[in-house]
């Protein structure tokens, strides 16, 4: 695979059992890319690895005085530089490849996961460890997975070197052998400690990522309330707390270096003290000497490496584990046998809400976190939240020393039925054809008017219908003053990142016409008018009754306006379906409808005549 090629065609199907396992997929998607990194890691320490004979037997002819022999001793190191230069161009070449392949496909895999659960995504996980596992945590993995070859080839070489030396010097050469696994697993005890450690700063560092991300989010509201500086002061006490925990994972990696610096210099004393003896009682050569101690002083590059990994593990294992928490989540997709949206009545098993074909269904709910689970639930995402169980170190684990850390399945929830077809048996594509949800906080791109509206549709509605239906006439005159061109079509003018130029109230009307415009078979609005005033209220409910005439539309809201326009009403309570009848009728009769609508409080409710009292309002309403 070369960097040319991206992004993938398809980046495959992760194995998402655990972190680790993730991180060994990746590798394997990988192998001929970690087959050319180890090949060209073996050529660098291979030629590394020969320097010391070159060097050994040019000493040796000076020491014998042979001019000979020393030109030929020059001639390898010439021809051993060269091969430690190509070697270490082309591994670093292949290293990085494999580095942005790897961080391309999680980044792939992450972009498909969004584009398959939309807006449900950020209400399953925090939107701060969505950014931290498309960030940071990406190159964190990417980082294993490139350090994976180099370690590969770092330890092929330290075998060929400690071979070699008991075949060439096997009194110094088994000191050497005998020495290496030492060295190299000295730190093992420490590294458990220190994966702890970094596995606290990286939970901290999500944390203050999610509290920097909401913080932002709603920055405006904090400001209005007088609350920015209290958001302020716990960002920065997270700050201090990752900062802390920084430089107490630090001091334990320290420590690890420390070690592998200690170590390799007591080796290299004690291999000088007692080849001097040698050389010395004429047991060995000098130029033999100067061989080994040469060899033994470059051991200490490919240990380096084996640092490098456990760094790289301890570091890209929690980013595994939160990459494998988002891309686990997902629709149940368990049958692709029906390529055609069915028809006939939306159906929630889990509720118990119906919402007959071709009608105008409006549901109101106490809870709007509720409303919102409902909403996700009516597009086709029926799983419940993978949440992993939590220890006491506040990590995803579910077991001590990393036993194990398979991501928990979730409880499957029954699917809503669509025509009395479970939308989870539905291809995505089809499911998405059929039922397209429009979330309470709607996001527009940037472009032109013409491109928000140009979206996947029936063909049927007009964007000048969609847009009259959401009355939308005085955003199309803001947009036509604004237009660059000297036409002043709106539909040319472009509309900044998340729609930021316009207030709240266009954004949302703006992002309703564009569901108009899709003209689905069930179409899903949570709050849509939630942010425009009373008059245009009334008449944007209009609009979509009378648009979607003939077509099934359910309209999560609370707004008196929008529900007397409704073709029947529905009051889910705690979850469940409790009443059913016309805005008016649940008035007079539903005293738990009457407090949503009316915002009456529990006292009002308790009181013998508040049913009376009102119905005495509503009726002199009527006659005047």
């Amino acid at each position: 695979m070369q960097i040319r090629d991206l992004p993938y065609s398809d980046p495959g199907d992760p194995d998402i059992r655990s972190g680790p396992r993730f991180l060994l997929w990746l590798g394997r998607n990988q192998l001929r890319g970690q087959l050319k990194s180890m090949a060209w890691g073996l050529l660098h320490q291979c030629s590394l690895a020969g320097l010391p004979l070159a060097a050994g037997l040019a000493v040796q002819a000076v020491v014998d005085r042979s001019g000979n022999r020393l030109a030929w001793a020059g001639g390898l190191i010439v021809v051993l530089g060269v091969l430690i230069a190509l070697g270490d161009t082309m591994l670093h070449r292949t290293a990085v490849t494999n580095w942005i392949t790897a961080a391309a496909r999680v980044q792939q895999l992450l972009a498909r996961k969004t584009a398959e659960l939309g807006s449900a995504l950020t209400r399953r996980v925090a939107a701060g460890e969505v950014v931290a596992v498309s960030t940071g945590d990406v190159e964190k993995i990417g980082w294993f997975v490139e350090a994976l070859s180099r370690f590969a080839s770092a330890a092929a070489a330290l075998v060929l070197i400690c071979t070699g030396l008991l075949l060439y010097l096997p009194s110094l050469g088994l000191l050497v052998t005998l020495s290496v696994p030492l060295l190299a697993l000295a730190v093992l005890p420490l590294l458990p400690r220190a994966t702890r450690r970094a596995d606290l700063q990286r939970e901290k560092a999500g944390r203050a990522t999610e509290l920097a991300s909401d913080t932002v989010a709603g920055l405006r509201v904090l400001r209005g309330i007088g609350g920015e500086e209290l958001f302020l002061g716990r960002y920065r006490r997270a700050s201090q707390e990752v900062r802390e925990a920084a430089v107490h994972s630090a001091r334990m990696w320290s420590l690890i270096s420390a070690i592998q610096v200690l170590l390799p210099g007591v080796l290299l004393i004690s291999l000088v003290v007692y080849g001097a003896a040698l050389a010395r009682d004429g047991r060995i050569e000098v130029g033999q000497l100067v061989t080994v101690y040469s060899a033994a002083a470059l051991l200490l590059f490919p240990l380096r490496h084996f640092e490098e990994i456990a760094m790289a593990y301890s570091f890209s294992r929690p980013s595994a584990r939160r990459a494998v928490r988002v891309l686990s989540l997902g629709r149940a997709d368990r049958s692709a046998s029906l390529d055609t949206a069915p028809a006939g009545d939306l159906y929630d098993p889990v509720t118990g809400l119906m919402a007959p074909a071709g009608l105008f269904t409006a549901v109101v709910c106490g809870d709007p976190d509720e409303a919102g689970r409902l909403a996700e639930r009516l597009g086709g995402h029926a799983q419940a939240d993978p949440e992993p169980a939590r220890t006491a170190d506040g990590n995803g684990d579910t077991a001590k020393d990393g036993a194990s850390e398979a991501v928990p399945k979730p409880e499957t929830v029954p699917s809503v039925l669509l025509g009395g077809v479970p939308l989870d048996e539905l291809p995505l594509d089809t499911a998405r054809t059929a039922v397209l949800v429009q979330d309470k906080d709607p996001v527009l791109l940037s472009g032109t008017l013409g491109e928000l509206l140009d979206v996947p549709s029936s063909g049927l509605v007009a964007a000048e219908d969609a847009l009259a239906a959401a009355r939308c006439g005085d955003v199309l005159d803001a947009l036509a003053q604004a237009s660059a061109d000297a036409s002043g079509d709106p539909m040319t003018t472009r509309i900044t990142e998340r729609g930021r130029s316009l207030s709240g109230g266009q954004r949302q009307r703006l992002a309703l016409a564009r569901s108009l415009v899709a003209d689905p078979e069930v179409l899903v609005l949570d709050e849509p008018t939630s942010a425009v005033d009373s008059h245009t209220e009334s008449r944007v409910a209009a609009g979509i009754k009378e648009l979607r005439r003939g077509r099934t539309t359910v309209v999560l809201a609370s707004s008196p306006l929008l529900l007397d326009l409704a073709d029947r009403v529905v009051l889910a309570h705690r979850g469940t379906v409790v009443a059913v009848g016309s805005h008016r009728e649940l008035l007079r009769t539903e005293p738990r409808y009457r407090a949503v609508v009316t915002r009456e409080t529990d006292d009002e409710i308790a009181a013998p005549d508040a049913g009376d009292a009102f119905r005495t309002i509503e009726e002199i309403g009527e006659r005047a």
